[in-house]
């Protein structure tokens, strides 16, 4: 079992590298949520990006619960995310059965899906937002300002990578960019679906079975669970994978 500094190190560095060809938006964005969990030890993160028209689209989220919570956080347009977006300051710490003024419609729906705390930063390059990470906690955790700095640090040096990576591109390419993660979102879900149909597993388990298939053969989660969808690849294959891959999520 590594250290804690050790495994920080670690995963800056894994945050930093965007520089490469294959580069996966969505996957370096599940990366950045399960950091936070890991390093901040909260039970969910979810991750939006800005579209060039500043529209917040969600990328990530995990476990797979968190996707439906922020969903319903853009729907109706008020939350931890929307108020990061609004300022381009982080929220931190609210107690979600406190905040049934701020976020009447959010809130029922957060303490509905267990969750009594949350916290939101930005993913921003001095005055450049592009992103948030929402974060939610099943007990009334206070993150210590320890905590916070190490979050919004996570967020920094994710969004340094995405901006180093969109550098290299065409400004023409960025949408496209965007909207690739999104169809490659819509892949996963479907993915997920025929993956819990053949091995009786919940949708919610199966992201990391499409993962580590990715992982094994270093291709992108999109072309996995759009091999997956189309029949290419045989679930009953990628079922019997993680006993050759391991877990991605777990570390020595």
């Amino acid at each position: 079992m590594v250290s804690r500094e050790v495994r920080i190190g670690q995963l800056f560095v894994e945050l930093a590298d965007t520089l490469t060809a294959d580069f996966d938006v969505v996957e370096f964005m599940h990366e950045l949520a399960e950091a936070c969990i890991e390093l901040l030890e909260v039970d969910a993160a979810g991750l939006m990006l800005l579209d060039l028209h500043g529209t917040p689209r969600l990328i990530a989220s995990s476990p797979d619960f968190m996707r439906e919570l922020e969903l319903f956080e853009l729907q109706s347009d008020e939350g931890p995310c929307l108020d990061v977006i609004e300022t381009g300051q982080p929220v931190t710490n609210v107690d979600v059965s406190g905040a049934k003024e701020r976020w009447p419609r959010f809130t029922a729906v957060a303490l509905g899906a267990g969750m009594k705390s949350t916290h939101a930063l930005p993913l921003k390059l001095r005055d450049h937002l592009i992103g948030v990470v929402n974060l939610f906690t099943r007990t009334e955790q206070h993150l210590s300002e320890e905590d916070i700095a190490l979050g919004q640090a996570l967020a920094d040096v994710a969004s340094i990578g995405l901006l180093q990576q969109r550098a290299t591109q065409e400004p023409s390419l960025l949408a496209e960019q965007l909207q690739t993660a999104l169809n490659t979102r819509i892949l996963i879900e479907q993915a997920k679906g025929v993956l819990a149909e053949h091995s009786g597993l919940d949708p919610a388990d199966t992201i990391r079975l499409l993962r580590a298939h990715a992982r094994h053969l270093g291709a992108p989660l999109q072309s996995v669970a759009e091999s997956v969808v189309n029949g290419e690849l045989d679930p009953m294959d990628l079922l019997q994978e993680p006993s050759k891959t391991g877990d991605p999520d777990q570390h020595d």
